[in-house]
C-alpha cells in the first residue's frame, strides 16, 4: 500500500571532515520517499522552483514516487547549506534560503486523500494539521518535528499531537516538548499527549520505541566511517513507513521490524554525502543488512 508524505525538497550544500559537496538533492520528503520507496510505491507533497531539474524529477519517478503531489512554483527550489564538526553530532547552518518554500501550502491531489498510511515530514505544525484535514480516513499518521516548532509553535504542535499515531522525534526534542531530562520519563509525558508510540532517534547509539505497555530499542548499525549523517533521520522515518505500508502489519511485532528496516537504510545514507549512497544502492543490500542487523542482537547466536 502508498503511503502519502508532505515535507521539504531542498538543494543541500554539505561539509564534513571528510569532504563537501554542493547543491545535492536533498529535503526531509525526499529523503523519505526515497527510502519508502524500497518497500511501497510513494506519494510525494512538496514544491520545487523552476530551477528544480528535470534529471531529479526523473530519478524520483524511477523509484515508485508519485510527483503529482509536487508543485512548481515560480522562483527558486529551498536551499541549505551546513557544516559538521569533528564529532558529526554537531553541525552548523551556513545559510538557509527558503525561497518557494516559505509559501508551501499542501494541497492533495485527489488521488491521495484516501491514503492510510501518511508521513508528515518536518514543517509547520498548521501545515501538517492542513495535510490531515484533506484526508478521507488514514489509518496510520506518522508525524516528525523540530526544536523551532516546539519552541514557536507548541500550542499548534500539541494540538497536531492529538491526531497522530507515531510520533518520531530526536532525543534533544523529546528532552524540550516534554520538559524532562530523562529519556524514559520524556517519553513517558509524549504518550500522554497523544501519541499511541513514541520513538526516540538517539542519531549513533540506535532507536527506542515506547508505547503504553512497552520499551523497545535497536542499535545503530556498526560503520568504520561515517561520510555525512544529513538526511538520516528522514532516511529512517522512510525506511519505518515503507516496512509498516509493505507488511500491512502495524502491531508490536510489525513495528519493531519496520524500526529494524528503517535503522537499516539509515545505516546506508551515512555512507555517503546527500543521496549518493541511496542512489546506488540495491533491494539486495538492503536484505543483506537487515539479515546482519538482526543477527547483531540474537542472543541464541542462530
Amino acid at each position: 500500500m502508498s503511503i502519502v508524505v508532505v515535507g521539504s525538497v531542498f538543494f543541500d550544500s554539505i561539509e564534513t571532515p571528510h569532504g563537501k559537496v554542493d547543491r545535492a538533492l536533498g529535503g526531509a520528503a525526499t529523503y523519505f520517499s526515497v527510502a519508502a520507496s524500497f518497500f511501497t510505491p510513494v506519494k510525494m507533497v512538496a514544491t520545487v522552483g523552476e530551477d528544480f531539474p528535470e534529471e531529479e524529477r526523473s530519478f524520483l519517478q524511477s523509484r515508485r514516487i508519485d510527483l503529482s503531489g509536487l508543485e512548481i512554483q515560480t522562483g527558486l527550489t529551498g536551499s541549505w547549506s551546513g557544516r559538521y564538526h569533528e564529532d558529526m553530532n554537531q553541525r552548523d547552518t551556513l545559510d538557509l534560503q527558503l525561497n518557494v518554500f516559505a509559501d508551501f501550502r499542501p494541497r492533495l491531489p485527489s488521488s491521495y486523500r484516501d491514503a492510510q498510511y501518511v508521513f508528515l515530514a518536518n514543517i509547520d505544525p498548521k501545515l501538517q494539521s492542513l495535510v490531515l484535514d484533506q484526508l478521507s480516513a488514514p489509518g496510520v499518521i506518522g508525524c516528525d518535528t523540530m526544536n523551532y516548532w516546539i519552541s514557536n509553535a507548541r500550542g499548534d504542535l500539541e494540538q497536531l499531537l492529538g491526531r497522530v499515531g507515531l510520533l518520531v522525534i530526536n532525543d534533544e526534542e523529546a528532552r524540550q516538548l516534554s520538559g524532562e531530562r530523562n529519556i524514559v520519563r520524556a517519553a513517558r509525558k509524549l504518550l500522554e499527549m497523544g501519541p499511541k508510540r513514541v520513538l526516540i532517534k538517539r542519531g549513533e547509539y540506535g532507536v527506542i520505541q515506547f508505547s503504553s505497555d512497552s520499551i523497545f530499542a535497536v542499535p545503530a548499525f556498526p560503520l568504520e566511517e561515517v561520510f555525512d549523517p544529513t538526511g538520516a533521520g528522514d532516511t529512517f522515518a522512510g525506511g519505518l513507513m515503507g516496512e509498516l505500508a509493505r507488511s500491512g502489519d502495524v502491531s508490536e511485532a510489525g513495528l519493531r521490524r519496520a524500526i529494524v528496516c528503517g535503522s537499516v537504510l539509515a545505516s546506508f545514507v551515512v555512507e555517503d554525502f546527500g543521496m549518493r549512497r541511496l542512489k546506488k544502492l540495491t533491494r539486495e543490500e538492503v536484505d543483506r543488512r537487515y539479515r546482519q542487523f538482526v543477527s547483531l542482537t540474537d542472543i541464541e547466536a542462530r
